[in-house]
């Protein structure tokens, strides 16, 4: 199952998309992609740990219209009317892992090649998929610039995984949690 994003070329899968290619995202419009990382999801001994399991969601399950994989760690933008009466916007970032057990999304053991592709931008973007899925990228920094270039202030906050787990309960039997604001069609993880 490829993850796909909208670029400037249409919807490209995610291994198909090279540094430099323009992608769509929630607050900038189309932006370069500045960095990308590929890697295999577990390259230890023996078989995955289940913490790294990808979480699958059902066609529906959040309205998006395609089945999608999510990383655990990986951040998704969600519409919620509890983020906006505590933060005062209802669209809010939380970790998937928050997400384990609403509407039937479940953790499923990957096959042994599979792969994560990690797309970075000159500042911190959430990036359209074509499953209906907004899903967040960080800023390319290197090690260096984190430790000794002042960190530039970013319009996004990922809720801590308390307050996430609460707002992910809210989405349970809801309808279209995930942001339902995708232009044309939206994204799946690989």
């Amino acid at each position: 199952m490829a993850t796909k994003v909208v670029s400037s070329m249409g919807l490209r899968k995610v291994e198909a998309l090279t540094e430099g290619d323009k992608v769509l995202t929630f607050d900038a419009g189309m932006q370069a992609i500045s960095k990308i990382t590929r890697q295999n999801l577990w390259q230890g001994e023996g078989p995955c740990p289940q913490r790294f399991w990808p979480l699958e969601v059902a066609a529906g399950a959040l309205g998006n219209r395609d089945v999608m994989l999510l990383l655990p760690h990986q951040s998704v933008m969600i519409e919620s009317d509890a983020a906006e009466e505590v933060y005062g916007d209802p669209f809010t970032l939380i970790p998937a892992v928050a997400l384990e057990g609403v509407n039937g999304i479940r953790r499923i053991e990957p096959v042994d090649d599979f792969e994560v592709f990690t797309l970075q931008f000159e500042t911190d973007q959430v990036v359209f998929g074509n499953s209906g899925a907004l899903f967040f990228c960080p800023a390319a920094r290197d090690l260096l610039a984190h430790a000794f270039e002042p960190v530039e202030q970013t319009s996004y906050t990922v809720r801590p995984l308390r307050e996430a787990r609460v707002l992910a309960r809210e989405l349970q039997g809801a309808k279209a949690a995930i942001c339902d604001v995708s232009p044309c069609e939206s994204m799946v993880a690989a």
